[in-house]
């Protein structure tokens, strides 16, 4: 199960960096690839705003 960001996300790109496989790509709310993430959950961890969990 892949993991997704909210509408609380601030495009700061803190979890861009962190992500292992390169799953989440930017914008003006970042965005998680399904099919890419491997659900580690570092990116959730990262997150100032707590705007990505599990689906």
């Amino acid at each position: 199960m892949a993991h997704k960001i909210s509408e609380d996300c601030i495009a700061c790109g803190t979890c861009i960096n962190e992500c292992p496989v390169g799953a989440i790509s930017a914008g003006d709310i970042y965005v998680i690839d399904a099919d890419k993430c491997t659900d580690c959950g570092t990116c959730a961890d990262v997150c100032p705003t707590g705007a990505i969990s599990a689906e």
